[in-house]
């Protein structure tokens, strides 16, 4: 996915069961992170860095939506344990994740699989990418998103 490309559009059960579109964040900037997997130690930190910092992103007029693999059940159990301030959608097909190109060959001790690519992408107000961070380090990630969003708003 590269700037200025429109960001494909999805239709996925939030936490609640509730479906939510891309669509629906039209006209505010979106923070759309893809992680592997709920409860885990690099996803725990990522998603409490950005409810830590979820006031400044919404002051910046932008949302922050997670998507994983995991169920709606899963997300709620995590949101709840970690008392998140995220919105998370669950994509079991990996459809999504296929089609912004977080889920892929992944390599680890030497054996291969497929996973989710820890990804980011910022969509701006008409759907499409203004930026996008792929095989994400998680320390710091947080901060560089929202330096990148403050240097442009």
């Amino acid at each position: 996915m590269k700037p200025g490309q429109k960001a494909p559009d999805f239709t996925l059960p939030n936490q609640d069961g509730k479906n939510v579109s891309l669509k629906d964040f039209l006209g505010k900037l979106a923070v759309l992170y893809f992680y592997p997997k709920d409860d885990t130690p690099g996803c725990t930190v990522e998603a409490i860095d950005f409810t830590k910092k979820a006031d400044e992103f919404t002051k910046l007029g932008a949302v922050i939506v997670g998507v994983s693999p995991d169920s709606p059940k899963s997300h709620c159990k995590f949101i709840e344990k970690h008392r998140l301030n995220v919105q998370l959608l669950s994509d079991e097909s990996k459809k999504v994740l296929r089609e912004y190109g977080a889920w892929g060959q992944k390599k680890f001790m030497g054996r291969e699989y497929l996973g989710v690519i820890r990804s980011t992408f910022l969509i701006d107000a008409k759907g499409e990418i203004m930026h996008s961070w792929t095989n994400v380090k998680v320390d710091g990630h947080v901060g560089e998103v929202l330096k990148l969003l403050k240097s442009r708003f």
